[in-house]
């Protein structure tokens, strides 16, 4: 067995180290307390304020004739200070002045940068044709925006999100359903109906409540959301709740499990650590406008608790969280992360734990009871069964300081057994593991695979994907540029101060007290575990075709565009269409975060069901896709702006809800399932990261991360757009559901996207003739093997090999006429 003596000594360290350790640990603490005190003096800084002083101290002792009112004031100022002595005396009241000075001025640049930061013109425009007042905007942010802001410096500048305008919400909500009623006109009516007379009874009075809520909360929806989506929520968190994060695509930087798994751990404690004492860089868009980084304060040692309403968001504090939990087959082991001095231990350490405890758990393995192993496949279960269970088994003795040791925990490390070969398989796994591999509850979840390969299990309540993909960045962006292990493939130090570690103690098993009946709980998670796993159809493909380079030469939004290759994918495969949601993010405002985007919007509508009549000239499905990029790009960049309706809805909601009113419109209208649940995942968010575009790192860039469907007869899809020549999906949806198949749709994606890429490429048209002929052709067949098609979705589907065709033909035709025509020229 590994011997952790030998590789991380024990003994006593040298006067020599010990004092190496303390000076480093002073300055660490030192430098933490000026990042703080500078965040919170923010715009301004402490070397701000000693220069004010100075600055006071100098009109004190001068005798320029000018200054002679400020220096009567703090003469006058000097006659309430304790001391005799004039120095002293001067010293104080021009510190108390200098003060006072620099925290009113600090206060108006905090102010001033509020109302800065409200305007909102800068989105709708050209980036590189701003108009004069967005210049004179940016000039101003930039002088009134502090220097090195630190991680929460600019949160009490961050506007609050306002409270949407109730007449434009309703205008919308009736917008976005008319593509869904379009055959059903008196359902429409009737939801016109119920908006009106909700305009004019009820909403007014809500509306007033939420304003007075926007005025003294941080965030009038935000704190509702997580408390009444996530936290109230009652299905099992894995593939209804967690999302997961990849890593690289195809490479990794070792193939030895347990360094990687150290040298990633290693890099997100380095995060940690940042976090903790607020040197992180906060994001910002462009350099210069700030996005809310709240988010962050919970993404470590939080662990989501069950109750049998509504669950809680615990985070312990660091003096409480100094170790992660390893889950090797099921066998698990505290392990600090801190070593007796309070420096993190280092990379080769963690490696060296690692293999130890591999081996030790596969060395006790049979010797476990199975139903000891299985422990965590309680937190796959519904919410209210795992708490009642956890409330019977885990409130006393040894499965409590079991438990408190899991939940305080930094994040969980599971040394997984499997490795995958294809991206779907892996991806599948990432979302919800073997029976009772995951413990879903904890924020992080760390995954290492047999060959090297990571990845993140995250439970979502307390912050958005974006936020932990930042975080897994850094790792995948120095795997990508720096070699952070040996040739042999182990870690290698690469601290900026490598002293000794002295590690608190070997890692420490954790034991469970089982009962008869504890064990048939087990059994039973086990059971409807394994079903719901069983039941996940995942697919995630590398999109190689073309990206968003060809996009953009077509001059429209790669998001538009694969928004409404979406809406004709499900158009194709269901002739119908579905309220479709995209994710946009509302971090413009203070504890901002997600907002819905509606994005089959009339024009998108327009758009599909003329792009899917071959009868119609290609001209025009060209013209009306532009269009429909168009209105997507002004209603994306409207709901990150606050103008979106689902959250003012959902306020509404809640609101009425408060006030003892059961609104059965409010209701209805947020009860239609999202069957279409749609998300792009954020490319780069680290502004020094090397471009995508780069070949050197095709294998090593990250497909993103995905999540389960939202309805159960529908589909989850995000998306990553790396670089100008590729874009990842990642597609979901139920097996048990009846009439969806996610590889069927991600087959007819790939043709959609085709289909409309050569609407702007008349060459085009006969490569897709020839290239996508078997792709169509394959597609055909997976749908007809259905029983319960339905005969538009028939029609639609050989409609489009046939409009292929005629597009074919008729461009034949123009490049004869063109070429008579410049005969008859000649």
């Amino acid at each position: 067995m590994t011997s952790l003596t030998e590789s991380t000594p024990q003994d006593e360290l040298s006067t020599k180290a010990i004092l190496q350790h303390r000076v480093w640990r002073l300055y660490k603490g030192y430098k933490s307390t000026i990042n703080k005190l500078n965040g919170v003096l923010w715009p301004g800084s402490l070397l701000n304020l000693g220069l004010t002083i100075g600055a006071l101290a100098a009109v004190r002792i001068s005798h320029v004739g000018a200054l002679r009112p400020i220096k009567s004031h703090l003469t006058n100022l000097e006659s309430f200070t304790p001391f005799s002595h004039e120095v002293p005396k001067a010293f104080v009241a021009c510190s108390l002045a200098g003060l006072i000075l620099f925290l009113t001025l600090t206060f108006c640049r905090k102010l001033m940068l509020r109302q800065l930061l409200k305007y909102r013109v800068w989105m709708y425009e050209n980036p590189a044709r701003p108009c004069a007042t967005t210049k004179l905007w940016g000039v101003l942010v930039k002088v009134l925006s502090g220097w090195r802001p630190s991680l929460y410096s600019y949160q009490g500048s961050l506007p609050r999100m306002p409270v949407p305008p109730l007449r434009e919400t309703m205008r919308q909500l009736v917008e976005s359903f008319e593509p869904i009623y379009a055959e059903k006109p008196e359902k429409l009516e009737q939801l016109k109906k119920e908006a009106e007379n909700f305009e004019a009874t009820l909403g007014p009075k809500l509306q007033k409540a939420l304003i007075l809520r926007s005025w003294w909360a941080d965030n009038f929806v935000s704190d509702w959301w997580e408390k009444y989506v996530y936290l109230m929520g009652r299905t099992p968190l894995p593939i209804n709740s967690n999302y997961y994060i990849m890593d690289q695509c195809y490479w990794t930087p070792t193939d030895r499990q347990c360094a990687r798994a150290a040298g990633v751990l290693y890099q997100m404690l380095l995060v940690r650590d940042q976090v903790l004492t607020e040197e992180f860089e906060p994001l910002s868009i462009r350099k210069m406008i700030p996005v809310c980084m709240a988010q962050y304060r919970r993404l470590f040692s939080t662990t989501r608790v069950p109750g049998e309403e509504i669950d809680t968001l615990v985070n312990y504090s660091s003096s409480e969280s100094q170790h992660i939990v390893v889950n090797r087959r099921g066998l698990l082991y505290k392990v600090d992360v801190t070593d007796k001095f309070g420096n993190l231990v280092s990379p080769c350490d963690l490696e060296k734990q690692m293999e130890w405890i591999v081996e030790d758990a596969d060395n006790k393995y049979e010797d476990v009871p199975e139903s000891e192993r299985l422990v965590p496949v309680l937190t796959s279960t519904d919410r209210t069964t795992w708490a009642r269970t956890r409330a019977q088994y885990f409130s006393s003795g040894l499965n409590k300081e079991s438990l408190q040791c899991i939940e305080s925990a930094v994040m969980m490390v599971v040394l997984d057994t499997h490795s995958f070969s294809d991206l779907s398989g892996r991806a599948s796994h990432l979302l919800h593991g073997d029976v009772g591999q995951y413990w879903f509850d904890k924020s992080i979840e760390l995954i290492s695979m047999s060959d090297g390969h990571v990845g993140l299990n995250c439970e979502h309540s307390y912050a958005d994907a974006p936020v932990v993909a930042h975080v897994i960045e850094f790792n995948l962006t120095y795997d990508a540029i720096s070699n952070l292990y040996d040739e042999s493939g182990h870690c290698l130090d690469l601290r900026p101060n490598p002293l000794p570690t002295k590690l608190r103690s070997k890692p420490t098993p954790l034991h469970w007290e089982m009962s008869d009946k504890l064990a048939e709980c087990i059994s039973r998670a086990c059971s409807q575990a394994e079903k719901d796993n069983n039941d996940l159809d995942l697919v995630l493909y590398d999109h190689t075709e073309f990206g968003k380079g060809d996009i953009k030469k077509c001059k429209l939004s790669p998001d538009a565009f694969i928004q409404m290759a979406l809406h004709t994918t499900y158009r194709k495969l269901t002739g119908t269409p579905v309220l479709t949601y995209e994710a946009s993010m509302t971090r413009l405002f203070r504890n901002g975060r997600t907002e819905t985007v509606r994005s089959l919007s009339r024009e998108a509508n327009n758009f599909v069901t003329t792009f899917l009549n071959p009868a119609r000239p290609r001209e025009e499905s060209r013209d009306l896709l532009k269009a429909a990029c168009e209105r997507h790009a002004i209603m994306y960049k409207d709901a990150m702006n606050g103008k979106g309706i689902d959250r003012h809805l959902f306020a509404l909601y809640v609101a009425s809800r408060g006030m003892g009113v059961d609104c059965e419109f409010l209701k209805n209208v947020l009860s239609i399932p999202w069957t279409l649940s749609t998300s792009q995942q954020p490319q780069q968010q680290i502004w020094w990261s090397p471009g995508c575009g780069n070949p050197k790192y095709h294998d090593k860039l990250c497909p993103g991360g995905g999540f389960g469907p939202v309805a159960n007869d529908g589909y989850g899809v995000s998306y990553m757009v790396p670089g100008d020549l590729r874009i990842f999906f990642h597609v979901s949806s139920r097996r048990s559901a009846s009439g969806t198949n996610s590889q069927l749709f991600m087959d007819t994606l790939k043709l959609s996207m085709a289909e409309m890429r050569a609407l702007y490429d008349l060459e085009q048209v006969n490569k897709t003739i020839g290239r996508h002929d078997h792709l169509l052709t394959t597609v055909w067949k997976r749908k007809q093997s259905y029983t319960d098609i339905s005969p538009d979705a028939k029609t639609i589907l050989q409609g489009t090999m046939q409009g292929i065709r005629i597009r074919g033909r008729q461009r034949m035709r123009k490049e004869d006429n063109m070429k008579e025509g410049q005969g008859d020229s000649q």
